[in-house]
């Protein structure tokens, strides 16, 4: 099969061809959290699990600069390369590498910090508190190589070289599900054992990339010498601000959730969100792998003022974006029963609960996978405060909206629904930029 070049002309099949890969390393990605949760529920229990779902959006928010990074740096690094202006895109990439690093270690030392007292304002006491703070203390230290490991799965896609993201995923993904098997289920280590595993599967995807793209390769990116440039950080920044939004605002929403249900319904209510977030995060991690995947390629054409591929891309774009979601809705709302019972089969009242939350939660699926993709879009062609707008409405407006209001009228039922209200707004946005700003980048 012969590679394909950003440059290249996309049919259908080209473009899935080429997002395939992205697609899958982020659902791997997914999978093997998914994978921590199954095996620290059945083996260890809820409160271990409720813990872990404590901590896992604490971390997702120190994460995200890497994903900013990557995303920001991503779009600046692909219309460098479609101005043909190779040196400079190199210089950039290797800047943004070990910023990544350097800013990876102080927010490491600062959640460490920080971490106890968040957790006792949030009410966290007891058995649920010790088994918080022993996960996050062995999760925090590795935070460096987890912001390379989701930086390189947007670089090695602009690298044209999305196979090999995907292969050192797998790779990751596996190691961290075998050594769940081995740490929780047979050595029965608990959320010492889903943090170990998980450790080392991030080591794979963060470490192994960095040392490909130190040596000389036959991709379109690798480390070279380069000089502090002020602008084009800066311009990273900006245009990653977005996907900060996006992923800092998610993981607030899911302790806002979290906090919400510990008022409503306790431990389990934690317990049940948990489920919904491991679940929804596989399927959701479709629309944020074919984002990934078709970035570099709006902003390689953008750069190349090839506006005839740019509609091209859009208007396949939007039809897969579509058949995405009805088939994700229709997966997830007929397996409602079977996906909590990996989780909580052990205890009745709890995957009732689970699988009832779920069934109203999955509706969202229509919709959310047009804004994921709408802001992706904006950020790769530089409008940060679009892509930023977007992202921030639909989470911190919308949603946190949603869930401190809608369970004072419908009560428990309003919080499982708050993620559709908020979608469902943010989607008139979404569409709205999609519109105001065709003529601009002449995309439609």
């Amino acid at each position: 099969m012969s590679q394909i070049h950003l440059s290249d002309h996309f049919t259908y099949g080209k473009l899935i061809r080429f997002t395939l890969p992205s697609i899958g390393m982020m659902v791997f990605t997914s999978l093997y959290g998914v994978v921590d949760g199954v095996f620290v529920s059945n083996f260890a229990g809820k409160v271990p699990f409720a813990a872990v779902n404590l901590i896992w959006p604490i971390f997702m928010i120190l994460q995200t600069l890497g994903f900013m990074l990557g995303t920001g740096g991503n779009a600046i690094i692909s219309r460098l390369l479609g101005q043909k202006n190779d040196k400079k895109a190199n210089e950039v990439f290797s800047m943004l590498l070990w910023v990544t690093v350097a800013a990876g270690i102080l927010i490491a030392i600062t959640g460490l910090l920080l971490l106890k007292p968040l957790l006792v304002w949030m009410g966290v006491e007891g058995e649920l508190l010790s088994q918080s703070m022993l996960y996050g203390s062995i999760m925090f230290p590795v935070l460096p190589i987890a912001m390379l490991q989701v930086e390189f799965q947007t670089f090695l896609v602009t690298a044209e070289r999305p196979r090999m993201g995907f292969h050192i995923t797998l790779a990751a993904g596996i190691a961290n599900m075998v050594l769940d098997a081995l740490f929780i289920g047979l050595l029965r280590w608990g959320v010492v054992g889903a943090a170990a595993a998980t450790v080392i599967g991030q080591c794979i995807g963060g470490i192994v990339p960095l040392v490909y793209f130190l040596r000389d390769n036959s991709s379109l990116l690798r480390v070279t010498p380069f000089t502090h440039d002020r602008k084009a950080l800066l311009h990273t920044l900006a245009n990653g601000s977005s996907e900060l939004l996006s992923n800092v605002s998610m993981s607030l929403v899911m302790t806002l959730y979290n906090w919400q249900l510990m008022r409503y319904i306790g431990e389990d209510g934690v317990a049940a969100y948990g489920v919904l977030m491991y679940v929804s995060f596989v399927f959701i991690s479709c629309f944020i792998g074919y984002g990934i995947g078709t970035a570099p390629l709006f902003g390689y054409h953008y750069g190349a003022c090839n506006y005839t591929e740019l509609k091209n891309l859009l208007r396949k774009s939007a039809a897969m974006v579509g058949v995405f979601s009805v088939i994700v809705t229709i997966l997830a709302e007929l397996f409602p029963y079977p996906l909590a019972r990996v989780f909580v089969g052990y205890d009745q009242e709890l995957l009732d609960l689970t699988a009832g939350a779920f069934r109203i939660y999955s509706i969202s699926f229509l919709i959310c996978g047009f804004n994921i993709f709408g802001s992706s879009l904006f950020t790769a062609l530089g409008n940060a405060p679009v892509s930023a707008g977007i992202a921030f409405f639909r989470t911190m407006v919308c949603e946190v909206g949603a869930v401190l209001l809608l369970p004072k009228v419908l009560g428990i039922q309003g919080i499982w629904l708050a993620v559709l209200v908020a979608e469902a707004v943010a989607l008139l946005l979404t569409g709205f930029f999609i519109v105001r700003f065709r003529s601009k980048y002449h995309y439609y």
